[in-house]
């Protein structure tokens, strides 16, 4: 397993962490779930963000690996002279335009109407998705490393 890959599977599992703990609030009725949703939302996101872009890595393999992943294909470093973008970029690539994986990067989900009340004060800003819609979106990561990666280990 490359760099790149280990780097995207710490990153995921990362996240993962992460999504468990909030869980583990949510029940614990301790934090209202606005706040914690402040609290973890983002953090969760950029983790998977993160995977993806390192897993975007994996898949090219420049030399040398950058320091820091990239946050999407319109990032990587450029393909060497003479070498064809593999077609999972490209598959990727479609895929940041529309449909799960543009809402990750974008970090957008529908925002529900949110009243700001007297006695709680933390209503974000702009809108988080839930650690429902965030382990969906690892979920999907996690069968598009699985699915790409097997293809990937036979190069």
């Amino acid at each position: 397993m490359s760099s790149a890959r280990s780097h995207a599977n710490h990153r995921l599992y990362l996240a993962r962490i992460l999504l468990d703990c909030w869980r583990d609030a949510l029940d614990g009725e301790r934090v209202p779930a606005v706040t914690l949703s402040q609290a973890f939302g983002e953090a969760v996101r950029e983790h998977l963000v993160a995977a993806y872009g390192w897993f975007l890595l994996e898949i090219t393999r420049p030399e040398p690996v950058p320091p820091h992943p990239p946050r999407g294909c319109s990032e990587l470093p450029a393909v060497a002279a003479g070498k064809a973008v593999p077609g999972e970029i490209r598959e990727l690539a479609q895929l940041e335009e529309s449909g799960w994986l543009a809402a990750l990067l974008s970090g957008e989900e529908p925002a529900p109407e949110t009243r700001r009340s007297e006695v709680n004060l933390a209503v974000p800003a702009d809108h988080v998705p839930g650690p429902g819609q965030l382990q969906q979106w690892a979920d999907y990561l996690e069968g598009l490393f699985d699915r790409m990666g097997e293809f990937l280990d036979e190069y």
